[in-house]
């Protein structure tokens, strides 16, 4: 009998070496075995990590070890997502080189994920900021722009002064800056595109293949593409007899427009001013709009700006002339950037028709009313019946809606129409840290991509990068001044950088086979290997990363380069560990380090904290006091395990017919059985792993307490320890790898195979209570043993054959033999 205290300092670097020397991470590319990918969204190294970051890495290892128990050949690959923004602003203000910062911060963090067990082929490891990968994003690049997917215009785009640098629309929260939360104004420059709206439809549809992803993220996509259907109708200029469209979800209100509005950033502007005497008010006007975030200027309650252009447009529908107007409130990021506007039917419309004193015509009349222009308080937006609507008077608006449509149609004045939220991928960046774009400019050549010999195009060591104004990279002459492919002439390269998320869209195809330098990837390996069968990441990327990994998969399956059309065929979004209600922050002050909690408890204590604190789906409270419930209890294992661990190693496995096994030890077998059937459940089901350990702690509290005798009660022990240290393996692998060991079994626990359980002994543990009316049996029940008496008398009373001879009766009493029957008296 030995009884030693767990020393974790020792004993966790112990078998995190044994962990790397055996190879138990390493994916063996010969296995027959099924396979499993498991992937975490890789981590921006721009800091160390927190609790809250470790909950997502911790969730992620124990779906790995659980696999690797079940027997598949399981994938788990780390990389760094290395390059962008977040890594070069930090830094600029650390001043030091973005590649020293990244380099220094990923050797701390890598070093963190040991540390917690967390358990990677490292083999696999790779750095979106090296050549070696980046060659590779350039190439996808070069693949998007042969197939017409990459696209360089001018164009207003999100520019945040602060970063210095363009932002796609995704990248910006509530007007602000993502990354610096500054606020982003608009700016017309020459940008490159990624073609995503031509797959809008395809992203939107396949949704529908998603089955195992979370609903709200679906939804967000779905918000996010937004796809709506209306009518395109034709207006013209009058001046000009040029043609302008727009985009109209409610066709029926069309004989109802007193206006047009442009956004400040429609290109058509430029042509209206031509010789205006309203010129210089009108660019005057865009300009201070076009300064103004986009969630301010679509504000329901922002004041409703705007000028006219001196110039009408002519309705198709009735001819009637109407003034073109610029609007804060319109934006280019809907429909054409032009929109009819029918204040009698539209508030936005109404408050600025009231503002500007712009008529207001009613086409639609509610049921049993009839609506004033004059005396309107507000737009009328509901259903009705049709008026001052030509040949539609009369009709239901929702039926005019079709017919007004078809006649568009018909006379060539527009068609039905599609319309989506959805913006091309804007992938410009004037920053240094990032992947350079392949794209050679040459006076006689014109535009031309890098030939993929020359690849990769190798970012500049350039020391003071951050003082740049525009590109940094213009400011490196060796860099941009180059030769033409074709014809061999002075040309320069292109000097904005790629954005980050360019380097994340395709990133899960290269841990196939990170280290090629012939292809990006191994088409034959990949299709074997992918849609990764787990993908684990926080809901925050669900427009960004998700969407567009999801845009570039379909790129590659349309280009006949991988077989599959989904990138991530199960998704799992952990919940954020949250701190006096608030997100953990350095900025707040109430970032809780991860470090401190190992060094005082051990890694074991910190990811059973992490996986007990709730369900990882829930955002949950951190409580520093719990921490120190949950080293208690791996102490009081360990100690039950050294106590009785001399005398078990020799003992059998328990083979013997339950039935024959005293009391006390046959409670103990079912009970481990009972708990192995609910662990496995638990994480094959619904991922409570809270549930779980919550489980085989209610378990080991009547294990403790029992003391074996006979060798049979002892070979039940052994079993029930052993059980235990299985099923809390991939939660806390460290204690229960020595705890396999101190039982006298061989490294490693994770080789074991998961426990199975004895359905007989499960089924065998059911009692059979008899349910009895004044003292005569009229029903039977089923329970487990542990069903408190108070349920079982409830249930005594719900059950459907009792209720049949308690009707009219009053119900006296109600007696109870504790596990054989319960008597109802009634009178």
């Amino acid at each position: 009998m030995r009884k030693n205290a767990y020393n974790f300092s020792q004993l966790e670097p112990k078998w995190r070496e044994y962990w790397e020397k055996c190879g138990l991470f390493r994916m063996q590319t010969d296995s027959a075995r099924e396979k499993f990918y498991c992937l975490v969204m890789f981590p921006y190294p721009s800091g160390t990590l927190h609790v809250g970051h470790a909950r997502n890495y911790v969730i992620g290892d124990v779906v790995v070890r659980y696999k690797l128990m079940r027997g598949f050949n399981v994938l788990s690959p780390m990389g760094w997502d290395s390059f962008g923004l977040p890594a070069e602003n930090a830094a600029i203000k650390e001043k030091i080189h973005p590649a020293v910062f990244t380099s220094n911060n990923i050797t701390a963090m890598k070093g963190q994920l040991l540390r917690w067990g967390t358990g990677y082929d490292w083999s696999r490891e790779m750095n979106a900021s090296n050549p070696d990968y980046y060659k590779w994003t350039q190439w996808i690049f070069l693949k998007l722009y042969e197939k017409g997917l990459a696209y360089r215009r001018k164009a207003f785009v999100n520019w945040c002064p602060s970063c210095s640098t363009v932002l796609a629309n995704e990248q910006v929260v509530e007007g602000r800056c993502e990354r610096c939360d500054n606020p982003v104004t608009q700016k017309d420059l020459e940008q490159w595109f990624f073609k995503i709206t031509d797959y809008a439809q395809r992203l939107l549809d396949d949704l529908e293949r998603l089955g195992h992803w979370p609903e709200r993220v679906k939804l967000m996509q779905r918000n996010w593409i937004g796809r709506s259907e209306g009518a395109r109708a034709d207006f013209k200029i009058e001046a000009t007899g040029e043609s302008l469209p727009c985009f109209t979800t409610r066709p029926d209100t069309l004989y109802g427009a007193t206006f047009m509005a442009l956004a400040p950033e429609h290109p058509l502007i430029e042509t209206l001013v031509e010789g205006n005497p309203r010129r210089e008010e009108i660019l005057r006007f865009a300009e201070k709009a076009r300064k103004e975030s986009l969630i301010q200027r679509s504000a329901a309650d922002a004041p409703k700006e705007g000028v006219f252009t001196g110039h009408h447009v002519i309705n198709p529908v009735n001819n009637e002339k109407i003034p073109l107007w610029v609007a804060n409130y319109v934006l280019m990021e809907y429909g054409s950037g032009a929109v009819m506007s029918v204040p009698a039917h539209d508030q936005r419309d109404f408050e600025f028709a009231r503002e500007h004193g712009l008529p207001i015509k009613v086409v639609i009349q509610p049921d049993g009313e009839n609506l004033d222009p004059d005396t309107m308080e507000e737009a009328f937006i509901g259903d009705g019946v049709q008026v001052d609507s030509g040949p539609f008077d009369g009709l239901p608006n929702r039926k005019a809606m079709d017919k007004i449509t078809e006649y568009l149609a018909e006379k060539n004045l527009g068609a039905h129409a599609v319309n989506y939220k959805l913006r091309d991928w804007l992938i410009s960046r004037q920053r240094y840290w990032g992947a350079p774009i392949p794209i050679v400019y040459c006076e006689k050549c014109g535009t031309l991509p890098v030939p993929e010999a020359e690849l990769p195009v190798v970012l500049p060591d350039i020391k003071d990068f951050g003082s740049a104004k525009g590109s940094p990279l213009a400011m490196v002459e060796d860099f941009v001044n180059t030769k033409c492919p074709q014809c061999g002439k002075s040309a320069r390269r292109e000097t904005d950088t790629m954005d980050t998320f360019v380097d994340s869209s395709w990133y899960y195809l290269r841990y196939l086979s990170p280290n090629d330098d012939k292809e990006a990837f191994d088409s034959d390996v990949v299709n074997r290997w992918l849609p990764v069968d787990q993908y684990i990441g926080g809901v925050e990327h669900a427009i960004l990363h998700l969407l567009y990994s999801r845009f570039i998969t379909k790129v590659l399956y349309d280009l006949g380069l991988v077989g599959f059309q989904e990138p991530f065929q199960n998704l799992f979004t952990q919940g954020m560990i949250i701190k006096g209600g608030a997100k953990m922050s350095k900025s707040k002050g109430n970032v809780v380090s991860p470090e401190a909690i190992i060094e005082k408890y051990g890694a074991d204590t910190l990811r059973l904290y992490l996986l007990f604190i709730g369900p990882p789906e829930k955002d949950a409270e951190w409580t520093d006091r719990a921490v120190v419930g949950g080293s208690r209890f791996l102490k009081r294992l360990w100690q039950k395990v050294t106590t009785h661990a001399d005398e078990l190693r020799s003992v059998k496995k328990w083979e013997g017919d339950v039935a024959s096994l005293p009391d006390d030890s046959r409670h103990i077998y079912r009970a481990t059985n009972r708990v192995v059937k609910e662990v496995t459940e638990d994480i094959e089901s619904s991922w409570h792993f809270n549930t779980a350990i919550a489980a085989v702690m209610a378990l080991f509290n009547q294990v403790e307490r029992f003391e074996p005798g006979d060798p049979a009660s002892k070979q039940v022990l052994r079993h029930s320890l052993e059980s235990i240290a299985l099923l809390l393996s991939p939660f806390v692998p460290h204690v229960c790898e020595e705890i396999w060991e101190a039982l006298g079994n061989g490294p490693s626990i994770f080789e074991q195979g998961w426990p199975s359980y004895d359905d007989k002994a499960i089924q065998e543990e059911q009692l059979e209570i008899v349910v009895q009316v004044n003292g005569k049996v009229r029903s039977r029940l089923t329970v487990s043993p542990d069903t408190g008496e108070e349920e079982i008398k409830a249930m005594a009373l719900e059950d459907e054959k009792i209720k049949g001879f308690l009707n009219g009766k009053k119900v006296i009493n109600v007696i109870s033999v504790r596990q054989k029957l319960v008597n109802i008296v009634v009178k």
